[in-house]
């Protein structure tokens, strides 16, 4: 990662605390001070049980939630000095998510879901129809562009939300249990299009997941416990055999 390293980090935490109910007698801390840097490039796992704080951890990243205490930098935006109303635009161009769930728009065309970030965005409808039928194109589902999402099976359904992450060209693609919802068999597709997207376009990625396999095939795992990185080190991988 020596290489990688030479450059500016895209995600930079320092001392992130998460507590919810603050000042109430129930106060709760999920996150007790973590320390995080992502370099452009890297493909890397963040790795915990459930109840470790991972999920609070990727809501963080994501833009989705805020820290209680300390500093993110994304991309070298200081986030803690940004309006509310600034953090969805950020989000919207920083940020490329896959979920679990898919979370496609339903009775919507895989094409017009794939485009959806880009009309956000303010791009022309003749270039986001381009755009979106070239990255269907690239997870291999060009054919399925006007099929709806109940027209497709988990697998096509996390193509098209991988294709739509990538929409607007973000600086981190953010995936939180990717394969939680498919097969062994489909989730090695899926896998091997975001190692495909990481090695061959430089693609920088955040895998969030509570499976210690997945985990071990990206080259970089963060373990988190009980609201602390316990663990950051090198995987073993993955080069398509094991």
């Amino acid at each position: 990662m020596n290489s990688i390293e030479n450059s500016k980090p895209l995600i930079e935490m320092s001392k992130i605390i998460k507590r919810y109910y603050v000042g109430q007698p129930n106060e709760l801390e999920i996150l007790h001070g973590i320390d995080l840097k992502v370099y452009p490039g890297e493909f890397i796992a963040v790795v915990g049980e459930s109840g470790s704080g991972k999920s609070t951890l990727m809501n963080i990243i994501g833009v989705l939630d805020k820290p209680t205490e300390g500093e993110y930098f994304l991309d070298g935006i200081d986030l803690g000095k940004c309006p509310d109303d600034d953090m969805s635009n950020i989000r919207n161009e920083k940020i490329g998510f896959v979920f679990q769930n898919f979370n496609l728009i339903g009775r919507t065309s895989a094409l017009k879901n794939v485009e959806l970030p880009m009309l956000y965005a303010g791009m022309s409808a003749k270039k986001r129809t381009e755009r979106a039928m070239e990255l269907l194109d690239m997870v291999g589902m060009k054919d399925r562009g006007n099929h709806q999402p109940n027209e497709l099976s988990g697998g096509q359904k996390q193509r098209v939300a991988i294709a739509r992450s990538l929409a607007n060209n973000p600086a981190i693609i953010l995936a939180d249990e990717p394969t939680g919802a498919l097969d062994s068999e489909t989730s090695r597709i899926v896998m091997n299009i975001f190692h495909d997207l990481n090695r061959n376009q430089g693609k920088t990625i955040v895998l969030i997941t509570h499976s210690k396999e997945l985990a071990e095939e990206c080259p970089r795992v963060v373990t988190i416990k009980d609201g602390l990185v316990i663990g950051d080190r090198e995987g073993r991988a993955y080069n398509g055999d094991n």
